[in-house]
């Protein structure tokens, strides 16, 4: 370990250091940590690849993350809301709305990949996504960390738009350098230093955690943002802050690294069972559909009921199934079936895959009889 110069709580962290730290990172403990992370994400991506449609991931697995990111931030709601006001967001309650800007940022973040790397830009509008209104890089002094409970003051990031950009221009060099870091080491040092630097007025916990994932998309670790991490850092959300400190107060480095690592491959083993469930419940779906209702099953309708748990008539519609009258007639049909349940949000009409959104919101992986 190797004390952090002159840092104190109530002080702006002046002397952050830049990266990379001056410590060796991938020690013995890191390098066979890593080699679980790499794994499992090499998993997580061919489950993933092999989903024929990714729209069955990318509007469910972002929409868990949304929720365990903003709860770690006490912003608190159930997936069932998010799901329910995916595209009903002004009748949803104001948790609802913030956790669904977060899916939204990691979103357009992903898109915004393939137009350019990751970079202060994409912190800036990934925040101003999270937030709703523009966020810059801070440019008053007056942002302080403090204890929930007591108020005491844990730590105050450096202050000045230019000091605060420089440091940011240094995160952004580290991250795309050439060399032998692992990807998944850089993410985890790189997530530490993005939070130490504290850019924002706020937001900056969940445009870190999004920035993690796409740092793992544009490193090649994973095709789509579909990385729940944020489960497996509610679950330790105190040992994710003692940790994130413990760098700051006593250089220690090896500690944190183990613990995102760990969580890396949880995670990634965790979303790869989810996938090969939603996978079984489909196919289990596809079979019902086509026993019970042959005259109107296609592969696309069932690809449809599972893009997301609320169904409407206009997602049929949108993907050229058939037109709004076959649309309404199509989903009573099969909630005549029971593959649906009929329910309605204002005036308008919602078809609810249950056993998808029970899926989603267990824990476990066990498909709904």
């Amino acid at each position: 370990m190797s004390p952090a110069p002159r840092w104190t709580p109530e002080l702006p962290y002046t002397d952050l250091p830049r990266l990379p730290p001056a410590v060796d990172l991938e020690t013995k403990a890191v390098l066979k940590q890593c080699v679980g992370a790499r794994a499992a994400l090499a998993a997580l991506k061919q489950a993933a690849e092999l989903i024929p449609n990714p729209s069955m991931l990318i509007n469910t697995l972002p929409v868990l993350e949304a929720r365990a990111s903003s709860e770690i931030e006490n912003i608190v709601t159930t997936s069932d809301r998010l799901f329910r006001h995916l595209n009903a967001e002004k009748a949803a309650d104001p948790a609802t709305k913030e956790a669904l800007r977060y899916r939204q940022a990691l979103l357009d973040g992903f898109n915004s990949l393939s137009q350019r790397p990751l970079s202060t830009r994409t912190a800036e509008v990934v925040c101003s996504q999270i937030k709703g209104v523009e966020m810059q890089v801070r440019r008053v002094p007056g942002t302080t960390l403090a204890d929930q409970t007591s108020g005491r003051v844990i730590y105050t990031p450096p202050e000045g738009e230019g000091r605060l950009r420089d440091l940011l221009a240094n995160w952004e060099r580290f991250l795309h350098q050439d060399g032998d870091l692992d990807p998944v080491v850089r993410m985890a040092v790189a997530h530490y230093q993005f939070e130490a630097i504290h850019p924002f007025t706020d937001g900056n916990g969940r445009t870190g955690r999004i920035l993690n994932s796409l740092f793992l998309v544009e490193q090649g670790l994973l095709s789509l943002p579909v990385l729940y991490l944020s489960r497996y850092l509610i679950a330790r959300r105190q040992d994710y802050y003692r940790l994130l400190l413990a760098i700051t107060r006593d250089g220690a480095w090896e500690p944190w690294l183990l613990f995102l690592l760990r969580g890396v491959e949880e995670t990634a083993t965790w979303t790869t069972e989810k996938i090969g469930a939603i996978r079984k419940l489909a196919a289990a779906t596809a079979q019902l559909v086509q026993r019970q209702l042959p005259a109107i099953y296609s592969h696309e309708l069932v690809d449809v009921l599972f893009e997301q748990p609320y169904c409407r008539i206009a997602n049929l519609v949108d993907a050229g199934i058939v037109g709004r009258q076959a649309a309404s007639r199509y989903l009573k049909a099969l909630t005549a079936a029971g593959v649906l349940e009929e329910e309605s949000l204002g005036r308008e009409k919602l078809f609810l895959n249950s056993k998808l959104l029970e899926l989603l919101a267990r824990d476990g992986h066990e498909v709904p009889a």
